[in-house]
């Protein structure tokens, strides 16, 4: 038995008319009666009662038809499935991002995705730092990483997103909190909160890279895994952060953001993959959009 089969007799089943039925499916209609001759003797049961005039489904014709019908609609529904996932407009993805990108750029993708791509559903895994989500992404628990370079892990392709500029977290009470720009230098004798170091945030090492080049180093006062929450320690004076742009977005009462000048003072956000596929190419296509 092949699916033409199956075809064929809900095409009768339909019509219970086999000239209208072999006008449907584009055949003449001798060998449409001989195909269900064919399903009938295979089945071992009369599916059809044919006079001069009528066709007529027999109770196991009528349920035969019931499922013929369930199971080709789910056989087209499938075929259906397995192009719109080959052309990436269905499926899954998730999604990390480090934590300065989670307040801004990641609602603003996921809205988009929402909007572009509604047959795509995504997971996303915010204030992640750079290694867990390199570590997430090698061992497949997530399939797109947000994050700050440098990457340096085999098998995992980058591009850049965007350059954001960086900017001092002052307490909304600090002496430079109204000032329109801030240099490295101006918060030599700060206290400092910044992501937990050791290897584990690339800020955190960025940090410590441009006070070493402003000729000090800096006097640590806490450390943090989660960028809302070093920001909620600046506002309670516990210190200063550096931070990039987008950090901005979270807008904690007792926290002012002021520009780190020079302007040319930045840091890179990155999309990390380790494979490729139709659904990572059309998010990563909305995703430059967003960012052009």
């Amino acid at each position: 038995m092949e699916l033409r089969h199956l075809r064929y007799f809900r095409a009768v089943g339909e019509e219970l008319h086999f000239g209208r039925a072999a006008e449907r499916l584009h055949i003449a209609q001798p060998p449409l009666s001989q195909q269900i001759r064919q399903l009938e003797r295979e089945l071992g049961v009369e599916l059809l009662i044919r006079t001069t005039r009528t066709v007529e489904l027999t109770p196991a014709g009528r349920a035969y038809l019931q499922r013929t019908v369930e199971i080709l609609d789910a056989v087209e529904e499938a075929a259906g499935q397995a192009r719109r996932i080959a052309a990436g407009i269905e499926g899954r993805v998730a999604i990390g991002c480090v934590g300065s990108a989670t307040y801004s750029l990641l609602p603003q993708l996921v809205r988009a995705l929402g909007e572009s791509l509604p047959g795509v559903e995504v997971s996303v895994r915010g204030e992640m730092l750079a290694p867990a989500q390199l570590e997430a992404l090698v061992s497949g628990g997530i399939d797109l990483a947000l994050l700050r370079p440098p990457v340096m892990h085999d098998g995992v392709v980058t591009e850049t997103v965007r350059r954001d500029r960086l900017l001092a977290a002052l307490p909304a009470d600090h002496r430079l909190a109204g000032r329109a720009e801030v240099t490295v230098d101006d918060l030599r004798d700060e206290d400092f909160v910044v992501h937990a170091g050791h290897g584990r945030s690339v800020m955190s090492n960025l940090v410590a890279a441009i006070c070493a080049d402003a000729g000090y180093v800096p006097r640590i006062r806490q450390e943090v895994s989660e960028t809302s929450t070093l920001v909620t320690l600046v506002a309670a004076g516990i210190g200063v952060a550096i931070v990039p742009a987008p950090t901005a977005a979270l807008d904690i009462a007792g926290v002012r953001y002021v520009p780190l000048a020079p302007a040319s003072l930045g840091v890179d956000l990155v999309a990390a993959r380790t494979q490729d596929s139709a659904v990572i190419a059309n998010v990563l296509g909305v995703l430059r959009e967003l960012t052009e």
